[in-house]
């Protein structure tokens, strides 16, 4: 199954027409965006099931993992926002200094205008959906492109969308890379992509001919640090099941692994237990593992494998596009795996002797989008402080994701700004800045030929 290119006659039209809807006023009102947002939540529940269908036919996606990583996470978001999106774009009183007396100040927040929402395949209902409630929370409208990877997903996100709003408000844009250029080509008032660093420099060239403004959800090699202290059972269970999630094709998921000499026969025979705990002892049997999106993504992970000894795992089927959970072993950080993001269930392995060695290597690299370090809370806080992520957990993996009070995002080649919960609606709006003065008194200090400058000097 294909989708059709969206016309760039069409694109033009669904542009101009939502900048119209936007000009008018039509979504300032804050009950109108909490009914939108209602009806989003309505299409979800309504939409439910379709959704998990075309989700297990792109990518073999169980309904449990589908509820659970899709759409429960856009449900629980849209719920956040209609609890507080009242006191978010409530204005914000600031303090006066006493130089601006009878001035008074305050922060207003205004939707940025219209939005542009580039989804990737890997979760495409959550990261389309996501966006879209920050930016109906903050009053914008919006273009959303679903990836034609997935074209199930997208034809029924297509679907509902249009059953939903009218597309002067929201509408969906469906194609291929073509389609992706013509859309950069046309002016926005916010651009919210979510896909690899590469494609993010594309849409920031793009972005730059129009000054637009950018949030960038990229990716990177997230490394897992697995220190001499850590509790080995418990590590290797929440380390298999973020690799296993969506068959390491997450951009948070655990890219590779840096575990202490020590423990690390140890921690590979446990990864290897929980490996088969999670899956059965033939992953390729269970209805939870996810399997790889395209022909061209399984080719480049088999690429992986001549890049270390396999000792875990190694077994794969082309025709079915199934890969097993693998584990290299010796490794050189010059290889092709440990330079490119993975986006599957490989983890290359590397050892070290001093956790102090661990952090200089993660430092010598990229900043990533995430950063996992399993042992004591203490040499947790430590790898904090000298590293950079765009979130981490400590003794967990992917959970950050899961909490809509936190902010998500990257940092550096990973991403630039963020979003979930209040940072959602910040994101698509401007914190306008405004100083409202009386008539009633009109002090001359500020004026030419500025009298009393030496009364004036001692006041500011």
């Amino acid at each position: 199954m294909r989708v059709a290119n969206t016309s760039t006659e069409r694109i033009d039209r669904i542009v101009a027409a939502q900048r119209e809807y936007f000009r008018s006023g039509a979504t300032l009102d804050i009950a109108v965006r909490r009914l939108a947002l209602r009806r989003l939540k309505e299409a979800l529940r309504k939409w439910e099931k379709p959704l998990a269908e075309a989700l297990w036919s792109d990518l073999h996606k169980s309904y449990e993992e589908a509820y659970l990583t899709e759409i429960s996470i856009v449900l629980g978001e849209i719920d956040n926002h209609l609890k507080h999106v009242a006191r978010w774009s409530a204005p914000e009183r600031r303090r006066t200094p006493l130089k601006m007396f009878p001035s008074r100040s305050r922060i207003i927040s205004e939707p940025l205008g219209t939005a542009l929402i580039v989804a990737p395949w890997n979760y495409p209902v959550q990261l389309l959906l996501n966006p879209l409630v920050g930016a109906i929370s903050a009053g914008c409208t919006a273009v959303l492109k679903p990836s034609p990877y997935v074209p199930n997903v997208a034809t029924v996100i297509e679907k509902m969308i249009a059953d939903t709003f009218d597309e002067e408000y929201i509408a969906t844009v469906q194609g291929n890379r073509d389609v992706n250029a013509a859309l950069l080509d046309r002016r926005y008032d916010i651009i919210f992509f979510t896909g690899s660093p590469s494609l993010g420099r594309t849409v920031m060239t793009a972005a730059a001919r129009h000054l637009t403004p950018v949030v960038l959800e990229l990716g990177g090699k997230s490394p897992c640090i697995v220190d001499c202290d850590a509790k080995i059972d418990v590590a290797a269970r929440r380390i298999a099941w973020g690799k296993c999630l969506n068959a390491g094709q997450t951009c948070i998921a655990p890219d590779y692994l840096l575990v202490h000499k020590a423990v690390k026969d140890e921690f590979v025979a446990a990864l290897d237990r929980e490996f088969k705990s999670l899956l059965g002892k033939d992953p390729h049997k269970s209805r939870h593992f996810v399997r790889i999106v395209s022909d061209r993504a399984f080719e480049r992970l088999e690429s992986y494998l001549a890049d270390g000894d396999i000792i875990v795992g190694g077994n794969r089927s082309r025709e079915e596009r199934y890969f097993e959970p693998t584990v290299l072993d010796n490794v050189s950080p010059d290889a092709p795996v440990m330079q490119e993001e993975i986006f599957g269930p490989i983890f290359p392995l590397l050892t070290f002797d001093d956790t102090q060695k661990a952090i200089d290597f993660v430092c010598s690299r990229e900043k990533p989008l995430a950063l996992y370090y399993f042992g004591s809370r203490e040499m947790g806080d430590i790898v904090l402080r000298r590293t950079s992520s765009g979130g981490a957990c400590i003794n967990d993996t992917i959970m950050h994701i899961a909490n809509e009070n936190l902010p998500f995002g990257g940092v550096g080649n990973s991403g630039m700004s963020s979003y979930h919960g209040r940072e959602s609606f910040d994101v698509f709006s401007h914190r306008r800045a405004v100083v409202t003065t009386p008539t009633w008194l009109d002090l001359p200090f500020r004026y030419m030929p500025y009298r009393m400058f030496a009364l004036v000097k001692k006041i500011l």
